[in-house]
């Protein structure tokens, strides 16, 4: 028998392997749906620099007689209280709009009717990473209820233009169902997306909650909305108007790349020689540098890129390893929250006593930049439970799943607390961020952070530092306690002193301890 041998397209293959993309489950579906919307949302926004409105709202949607009738029968409604108790998923009708830079209309069709094609391929720091999520949640859309997405986008002209699309899953392409353009008298910029899908929204509620608290939380420019099938309204205000400074897009670092990646280089380079070519295709290699690696890797300098042999080819990524004198990379394409915004963050969700944060300096892996910030926040609204609470970030992206497997909960299990007068029942919140061009994520679903040795190094400094500013500020506590409960019992027995040693002088008038009262009282409302 001979065997059968066929192509699939990316969109087919994500029909067939969803889970790999986070779309596990109804629950977990419909969670990861409102998440990379969300991502793509903030992303906008980022790049309009106009601080976030966005609206979500995820409703029951009827069907069979419901559907057009304009009546709802008692028994739908009873289906639709109780939609959110049952085992079986419902199907749902999920929204959202922002107000970012909004999606030229050209663009528009393939952006979210086609597999792996968006913005996020550029070496820079963005939330997304594959150009696959937006996508794949209306794929999932399409393959759960066969409906399709309605997409709305502006970005500022004189129109609007409305989309109704499907996905053409065998070929990865985008069917237009329908196209409208409408005069944008207002001049509204943004991108709303509309589409059904099948989910479980009882057993998803609390993470998607979570999701936006922490969202908001290293996001405290951002307005969000959030409207449940239930139509309670979660609202998370912004309390800042400051937003971090825009990445920039970078070079890749001779470090970073391998044969495939100068390969591609070599094929669009305008280069003639390759002095010119590792000035104009590599971050931080300037002409001596150039002119060192050259002599160093035995590669003539006049040679025209396009000219290298395979063997060469390989010889200069090899050499590319070995050398020491090119420059680390640089992290201004990076844009890490800032202390500020950071502590406004965590003072809006979490209202601790205390706050303690590190940034770390700039660092590499592979060639790739990333800066890691970590904060600890004690007391206020934070829940004493048996461990410590772990909330891990990368891009400004919340990681909520698999957090066993992450490197820096790996990391809080390894640190000796008690040296820094840590115990588990306290009510603290460890707060990790990593933020890099190519944050080194483990499964295509962005849960968890690799061990790789270099992130691990900065993660495990980055909580030592601020865990000795804890430290220092429970050590202080610890003795204010002591000589407030000191200076307690001295404020009670200073009256009876007082008069017990007027009637040992042979004196009539006592002596003044109100300016005694009033420094122990002062000292114990510190």
């Amino acid at each position: 028998m001979v065997q059968a041998f066929e192509e699939i397209s990316a969109a087919d293959f994500f029909y067939r392997n969803r889970d790999i993309a986070g779309f596990t489950n109804p629950s977990r579906a419909i969670f990861s749906s409102i998440r990379e919307l969300v991502e793509n949302s903030l992303d906008a926004s980022d790049q309009s620099r106009i601080p976030p409105e966005i609206y979500i709202r995820l409703s029951f949607e009827y069907e069979g007689s419901m559907k057009g009738s304009g009546e709802v029968k008692a028994e739908d409604e009873s289906l639709f209280e109780n939609g959110f108790r049952g085992t079986e998923p419902k199907v749902y009708r999920l929204r959202v709009a922002d107000n970012g830079s909004g999606v030229p209309a050209r663009h528009i069709p393939a952006a979210f009717g086609q597999v792996l094609f968006g913005s996020k391929y550029k070496l820079k720091q963005t939330r997304g990473t594959f150009g696959l999520g937006g996508t794949m949640a209306l794929l999932y859309g399409q393959i759960t209820t066969h409906k399709h997405a309605l997409v709305k986008s502006s970005t500022g002209g004189a129109r609007i233009y409305i989309y109704k699309i499907m996905v053409d899953i065998p070929r990865n392409r985008p069917i237009i169902l329908d196209r409208k353009i409408l005069l944008n008298k207002e001049g509204w910029r943004g991108t709303i997306v509309e589409f059904s899908l099948e989910g479980d929204y009882a057993k998803a509620m609390s993470r998607i909650l979570e999701y936006l608290k922490q969202t908001a939380l290293v996001n405290p420019y951002a307005n969000i909305m959030f409207i449940d099938p239930k139509g309670r309204l979660y609202k998370f205000t912004r309390v800042t108007t400051q937003m971090p400074r825009p990445p920039k897009e970078t070079k890749p670092h001779p470090y970073g790349v391998d044969v495939e990646a100068i390969q591609r280089l070599i094929r669009v380079t305008p280069c003639r020689n390759m002095v010119d070519f590792m000035r104009n295709h590599f971050h931080r290699v300037g002409e001596k540098t150039s002119h060192k690696f050259l002599e160093f890797a035995g590669i003539g300098k006049t040679i025209n890129p396009r000219k290298l042999s395979r063997e060469r080819i390989v010889r200069l990524v090899k050499m590319m390893k070995r050398f020491r004198n090119f420059l680390p990379p640089d992290a201004s394409c990076l844009s890490p929250i800032s202390e500020e915004l950071l502590k406004a963050g965590i003072l809006k969700e979490l209202q601790p006593e205390f706050i303690a944060f590190c940034q770390r300096q700039p660092s590499t892996y592979s060639g790739h930049p990333f800066i890691v910030e970590v904060a600890i926040a004690y007391g206020g609204n934070i829940a004493r439970k048996n461990d410590l609470v772990l909330y891990r970030f990368a891009n400004r992206i919340p990681l909520l799943y698999d957090e066993a497997s992450d490197v820096s909960w790996r990391i809080i299990k390894r640190i000796n607390w008690r040296r820094y007068k840590v115990s588990l029942d306290m009510p603290i919140a460890i707060l990790v961020h990593i933020c890099s061009t190519k944050v080194p994520y483990k499964t295509v679903g962005k849960e968890f952070i690799a061990d790789r040795p270099e992130v691990k190094r900065e993660v495990l400094n980055g909580i030592r530092e601020a865990a000795r500013q804890l430290q220092r500020f429970l050590t202080k506590r610890e003795h204010v306690e002591r000589e407030r409960k000191r200076l307690s019992t001295f404020s009670k027995y200073l009256p009876k002193i007082a008069q017990f040693s007027t009637e040992l002088a042979g004196k009539k008038r006592p002596p003044d301890i109100k300016k005694l009262l009033w420094s122990v009282k002062k000292y114990e409302e510190k």
